[in-house]
C-alpha cells in the first residue's frame, strides 16, 4: 500500500487518468443539469422548487463523502505519517467545506417556500453546519503551527473526533422528531424518489463526486509540485552557492517533504 501511496507514483498514475475523469464530469454534469433543469417532471406538490433539489441532495451527498475521506486520510496521517495522506486530507477540506456551504445555502432556498422559514434549529440541519465547522475548524488548526507536523497531528486528531457528526447527521432524521423530512433516497425499502426523477439526481451525485476526485488530484500534484521546488531551491540550484539556506529552512523542509522527492 505504501509503494502506490508514494508521491513519485501518484503523479506518473494520475497524469493519464486526469483528462478522462475531467471530460467524464463534464458530461456528467452537463448530462445532469439537462434532466434537472428540462428533462424531469415538475412535482405535483413543489412544483419547480424540486429544481433545488438536484444540487442540494448531491451537494449534501458530498459534504459527508468528503468528510469521511478527510477523516480517513487523519487516520492514515497518524497511523503511517505519510505525507501524501496529510496532504489528501488538507486538499480535501476546502472542497468538502465548499460543497456544505452550498448545501446548506441551497437548503435554505428549498426551505422557505415549503417550510416557511430560511432556517430552524432541526437536527439535520443543525447538525450540518456542525459539519460546516468541523471543516472550517480543520483548515485553521492544520495552519495554526509553525510547525506543519503538529499542525497536520491536530488536524488529523480533530478529523477523527469530527467523524462521530457524519452518522449524526445521515440518521438525525430517523432518531429525532424533526421538521426536515425523512430519507428519501438511501432506505431499506429503496428510494422514495420517483424514478423519474433519480435518473438527473444519479447523474448530478456521480458528476460531482468526479469533480471532487479532479479537484483533489489537481491540488495534491499541484502541492507535491511546490513541495519539490522548494525542495530544489533549498539544496541550491536555485541560490547562490556563498548564501545557502539557514540551517531552520533546511530542518523544516527535511522533516515534512522527504517524500516529495521520492
Amino acid at each position: 500500500m505504501h509503494r502506490f501511496a508514494k508521491p513519485s507514483v501518484f503523479l506518473k498514475f494520475t497524469a493519464p487518468i486526469l483528462p478522462w475523469l475531467s471530460a467524464l464530469t463534464v458530461i456528467l454534469i452537463a448530462a445532469g443539469l439537462y434532466f434537472s433543469l428540462i428533462g424531469s417532471p415538475v412535482d405535483y406538490q413543489q412544483g419547480h422548487t424540486v429544481r433545488i433539489m438536484y444540487i442540494h441532495v448531491p451537494a449534501a451527498w458530498m459534504g459527508l463523502f468528503c468528510y469521511v475521506g478527510m477523516a480517513i486520510c487523519g487516520a492514515m496521517s497518524l497511523i503511517w505519517k505519510h505525507p501524501l495522506a496529510d496532504i489528501c486530507a488538507r486538499a480535501t477540506a476546502p472542497v468538502g467545506a465548499t460543497f456544505t456551504a452550498l448545501c446548506l445555502i441551497t437548503g435554505s432556498l428549498w426551505g422557505e417556500p415549503m417550510w416557511g422559514t430560511w432556517w430552524v434549529w432541526d437536527a439535520r440541519l443543525t447538525s450540518m453546519l456542525i459539519l460546516l465547522f468541523l471543516y472550517l475548524g480543520y483548515m485553521a488548526l492544520v495552519n495554526a503551527f509553525d510547525d506543519p507536523e503538529r499542525g497536520s497531528k491536530a488536524g488529523s486528531a480533530l478529523a477523527l473526533v469530527g467523524a462521530v457528526n457524519v452518522p449524526i447527521v445521515k440518521f438525525s432524521v430517523d432518531w429525532w422528531n424533526t421538521l426536515h423530512q425523512p430519507a428519501s433516497i438511501v432506505r431499506m425499502d429503496g428510494p422514495a424518489v420517483d424514478p423519474s426523477m433519480q435518473v438527473p439526481l444519479a447523474l448530478m451525485i456521480l458528476g460531482f463526486t468526479c469533480y471532487y476526485f479532479v479537484v483533489l488530484i489537481l491540488r495534491v500534484r499541484l502541492e507535491l509540485n511546490e513541495r519539490r521546488i522548494r525542495a530544489l531551491h533549498l539544496s541550491g540550484m536555485f541560490e547562490d552557492p556563498e548564501t545557502p539556506a539557514s540551517a531552520n529552512e533546511q530542518a523544516y523542509e527535511a522533516g515534512h517533504n522527504a517524500e516529495a522527492k521520492q
